[in-house]
């Protein structure tokens, strides 16, 4: 199959590489090796996407009455391609634009609405999620944060980790249990971060620039207005919400790029006449078009109106396993750029060792790969 895109969607993506071409800094490859998540990056974006809100390229696949273009699923694909390959100078914003504001589109209420998704679509907002618990990781159904309805109130009690943006964020998007059923028990809150009760402590990074922090919840109080969608409907919301978040994460495209550039300082010092060396790019080079092609037959269902939901997790395990192998790469055949001789080869390589946990740990991602897309039967305990 002969892959390409259409005459408007290459108008778009001229657009978008032409909006980085005039706003990104000359040094921005060096910012860009912080990380996304690193203090100096989310400052950067702040900028830079109010810079892309005016220019129509913030939410451009949202609908025109909050902030967007109309454009279809493959617009999306092709900002987010072009934003992961320089390193995703949105920081923390990748969120509103994915998932969380169009979870508060389909439902808000009127006033929610109104009050969140335009701070979004004009790039003036940070939300973190918080999800994981420190005895409830990538299984949801296991979280213990509770937020007790008295009158007109909730009140949250319990612990978040591995919250990224947290420290920066204006508001999370809270998931608590309301009721004791497992899955259906579960209920999403929409809280500001400067509420009463609340403490947000970081979390000291092992590998790169981190941004990942603890949140405690201690009495905090919160109106029922709060609350998105219905008591219990949670599991609905993020089934959808995750789900995108799982293949809006176009990390193959940096990988791809630093591959290219792992394999152009290889040729500049003659180290890539070796069959050996060709051979192993050449599989990186397959597992990063593999995610990507994963990820785009996600795109067409989407652009079909189909759900999904094992397919973006099959997608998320290709990505990761690209990621992987592009840093297996460099570290067997140029093992100095990841000692001060490469920077943004570095970054890279710091964020392939986090891939597989980011976004929903890679083996959970597996677990629901052979249950739900292969209908794998379970070993008997």
């Amino acid at each position: 199959m002969r892959f390409e895109w259409s005459d408007a969607q290459q108008d778009f993506k001229r657009r978008v590489l032409d909006f980085l071409r005039d706003n990104l800094p000359a040094d921005w490859d060096a910012t860009a090796q912080h990380g996304p998540g690193s203090d100096k990056q989310t400052q950067f974006s702040r900028t830079f996407c109010k810079k892309l809100a005016q220019a129509g390229l913030l939410t451009p696949n949202w609908p025109r009455a909050w902030g967007g273009e109309d454009l279809d699923p493959w617009c999306q694909r092709i900002l987010a391609e072009e934003m992961w390959s320089v390193g995703e100078p949105r920081g923390a914003q990748y969120m509103n634009v994915n998932w969380i504001g169009p979870a508060l589109i389909k439902y808000g209420t009127d006033a929610q609405r109104q009050r969140y998704v335009p701070p979004m679509s004009s790039g003036d907002a940070i939300w973190c999620q918080g999800f994981s618990e420190p005895d409830a990781g990538s299984d949801l159904a296991s979280l213990r944060t509770r937020a007790t309805a008295d009158g007109d109130i909730y009140r949250i009690q319990g612990q978040k980790i591995w919250t990224s943006y947290a420290s920066a964020a204006d508001m999370c998007f809270l998931l608590v249990r309301t009721a004791a059923d497992s899955k259906h028990g579960i209920s999403i809150l929409l809280v500001p971060m400067n509420t009463p009760g609340i403490e947000v402590r970081r979390i000291p990074s092992l590998v790169g620039e981190g941004d990942i922090h603890e949140v405690f919840f201690d009495n905090v109080e919160v109106p029922r207005t709060v609350l998105l969608g219905a008591e219990g409907q949670a599991w609905e919301i993020i089934s959808t919400a995750l789900a995108n978040e799982r293949i809006g994460i176009p990390r193959y495209a940096f990988a791809r790029r630093c591959l290219d550039r792992a394999v152009a300082r290889l040729r500049s010092r003659q180290r890539f006449a070796d069959r050996a060396v060709r051979l192993q790019a050449a599989t990186a080079a397959a597992f990063c078009e593999a995610a990507r092609l994963h990820s785009y037959s996600c795109i067409d269902m989407r652009a079909r109106g189909l759900s999904m939901n094992a397919e973006a997790s099959a997608a998320r395990v290709a990505t990761v396993m690209a990621e992987r192998k592009v840093a297996e790469f460099v570290v067997e055949f140029l093992p100095e750029a990841l000692s001060g001789g490469d920077g943004l080869l570095e970054a890279h390589h710091q964020r392939a060792i986090v891939a597989g946990i980011a976004s929903g740990a890679a083996e959970v991602q597996l677990n629901i790969v052979a249950t739900d897309l292969l209908h794998l039967p379970r070993e008997p305990r």
